[in-house]
C-alpha cells in the first residue's frame, strides 16, 4: 500500500483566551496516493483545522502526520513552508489570485518560491494549457470569468507537481455548470496524473463523486466516515 497521508491521533488545541478549544480530538486515518477523498463536517466540526493540517499551513498539537513520507509535527515554520510548497496544491473558494499578475504570472508563483529559474515560464504554460487556457495566459484576473479564474488555480495548484491538491470548497462560488466543469477538469488530473486529490465540501453531490468521504464531527472522526476505498 502506497500512502501519501498518515494521520496518528492526531488533536488540535487553541488557546481562547482562559479557555483550551479542542478542534482536533485523536483523529486516525490514511490516504493512498492517487485516492479522491472528500472531508466533510457540520459548522465547528474540525474540517478547516484538519485541512490545515493536512496542507501543512499548521502543525498539531499532538500525534503525528507523515506526508509523502515526512514527518511534519516537529518542523519548523521554514520547513512547513518548503514541504507545503513541494508536496502541496491549494484550490480555494475565492481563487486567491494576485490581481496585479496574468495568469500566468499567478502560475508561476510555486515555481518562484521554490527558486526555480530554468523551465519556469515552460512549466507554467503547460500547466495553463493542461486546464484549457492556452488563450488566456497574459490576461489579468479581472478580465476572467468565475470559471476561468478557478482554472488558473487549479493550473498553479498542479504545476509544481505536488503530492496532494486540497481543495477548499472549489466551486463554492461558481453557478452549477461551471461547478460541474471545474469539478470534471479536477477529477481528470486525478485520472490522467495520478494525484491525490482532497476535496473539502459541504455537498453531498460533491462528495459522491470522489472516492470515500472522511466526516468529522466535534473534532472527531464521525462513525458514518467511509474508511474503505471504493473500487
Amino acid at each position: 500500500m502506497d500512502l501519501v497521508i498518515e494521520a496518528r491521533n492526531l488533536t488540535k488545541t487553541y488557546k481562547m483566551g482562559e479557555f483550551d478549544v479542542q478542534a482536533l480530538r485523536g483523529v486516525s486515518f490514511t490516504i493512498e496516493r492517487g485516492e479522491v477523498v472528500s472531508i466533510m463536517g457540520p459548522s465547528g466540526s474540525g474540517k478547516s483545522t484538519m485541512m490545515n493540517t493536512l496542507g501543512c499551513l499548521d502543525r498539531p498539537t499532538s500525534g503525528e502526520y507523515i506526508l509523502d513520507g515526512e514527518s511534519v509535527g516537529e518542523m519548523n515554520d521554514d520547513q512547513l513552508a518548503s514541504v507545503r510548497n513541494r508536496k502541496v496544491g491549494f484550490v480555494f473558494q475565492s481563487f486567491n489570485l494576485l490581481s496585479r499578475l496574468t495568469a500566468l504570472g499567478n502560475v508561476e508563483l510555486p515555481l518562484r518560491y521554490a527558486g526555480l529559474t530554468e523551465g519556469r515560464r515552460e512549466r507554467a504554460q503547460a500547466a495553463l494549457e493542461a486546464v484549457g487556457l492556452k488563450d488566456r495566459m497574459t490576461h489579468r484576473p479581472y478580465e476572467l470569468s468565475g470559471g476561468q479564474q478557478q482554472r488558473v488555480a487549479v493550473a498553479r495548484s498542479l504545476v509544481n507537481n505536488p503530492a496532494i491538491i486540497m481543495a477548499d470548497e472549489p466551486t463554492g462560488n461558481l453557478d452549477s455548470k461551471v461547478g460541474k466543469e471545474i469539478m470534471n477538469l479536477l477529477l481528470n488530473l486525478n485520472k490522467d496524473r495520478g494525484t491525490t486529490l482532497i476535496i473539502v465540501t459541504h455537498d453531498p453531490l460533491i462528495a459522491e463523486q470522489t472516492q470515500r468521504v472522511i466526516r468529522l464531527r466535534d473534532g472527531e472522526l464521525d462513525p458514518a466516515s467511509e474508511l474503505t476505498r471504493k473500487g
